[in-house]
């Protein structure tokens, strides 16, 4: 009877310290998100989110490890009521896990990798040696994004996800870019494959855990009615998920899109988030 009881409570004390969730999201501006939150799906608008925490960074605007709860918005001050696919996928994890976890996000429209592509304010996902070396972190004055995103994922575990008592598990990465490569489609394998290894990279190096040389990269491709679709980017992401098992690829060629014919209108940022939450729940088993 003894050991059924200290049996218990050692579950019960192990499912507590169960390490929290964290989720990375990078990206232009369908991932930034384009959709008035006029246009939230109703079950969101009514139920909201109740244990999303995020940190978030776009252009000159640091995440600077710091958490908020989460309501969907961009950093475009005319108008920052908007959302992308990720607010689904972070509602649908915010209803099944009931407890808090974390978001690391940085996105801004326009943005390509490619540095011989036009690119919003100059600023680049490039994880070249020679542009790295050449530029600071776009929230710090320079022209990097990718790392303004690492650093922020640096100060957010220093300041507050280092310190949970439950421990910390960065689950995925989540991505949906690709439109501003277009002009240089046939570099696009290359420079993905280059950031989603630094990433990974980084993580390995900032925490120890040799385990985020293979974190989960999820991305989606394009609608078939976009102006900026191209099949060499998409063949790019479909080369790159066959090579390596931990790099997924979301279809969302049937999706709707607005008037401009490059945003997913709130239909298509539905089903994309919808997809993308369901690819994620495959592929770390499930979320708890």
């Amino acid at each position: 009877m003894l050991t059924l009881v200290s049996l218990f409570i050692c579950t019960g004390i192990s499912a507590e310290r169960k390490p929290v969730p964290v989720i990375i999201t990078a990206g232009q501006s369908n991932t930034d998100g384009r959709v008035s939150n006029d246009d939230l799906p109703d079950y969101i608008r009514q139920q909201g989110y109740r244990h999303c925490l995020w940190s978030y960074g776009s252009d000159t605007i640091s995440g600077g490890g710091r958490f908020e709860r989460f309501w969907p918005r961009v950093a475009k001050p005319d108008n920052t009521a908007r959302w992308g696919y990720d607010a689904v996928v972070y509602y649908l994890i915010d209803r099944q896990i009931k407890r808090d976890f974390y978001v690391i996000k940085e996105s801004l429209g326009g943005t390509a990798i490619d540095t011989a592509c036009a690119s919003t304010s100059g600023m680049y996902w490039s994880a070249s040696s020679e542009f790295l070396a050449s530029t600071a972190a776009a929230d710090k004055g320079g022209k990097s994004l990718l790392k303004a995103f690492t650093e922020n994922i640096g100060a957010c575990i220093d300041s507050e996800l280092s310190h949970l008592k439950e421990g910390y598990d960065v689950k995925a990465f989540l991505w949906h870019q690709g439109e501003s490569d277009k002009k240089m489609a046939g570099h696009y394998y290359d420079n993905l494959k280059a950031v989603v290894a630094y990433v990974r990279n980084y993580l390995v190096k900032k925490t120890g855990d040799g385990r985020y040389a293979r974190l989960p990269f999820i991305c989606g491709t394009y609608s078939l009615k976009s102006r900026d679709r191209s099949e060499q980017v998409v063949n790019a992401l479909y080369r790159l998920a066959e090579e390596d098992p931990n790099f997924h690829v979301v279809d969302i060629e049937d999706a709707t899109i607005q008037r401009d014919r490059l945003h997913f209108d709130s239909k298509g940022a539905e089903l994309l988030g919808q997809r993308v939450f369901k690819r994620l729940m495959e592929v770390t088993g499930g979320i708890k």
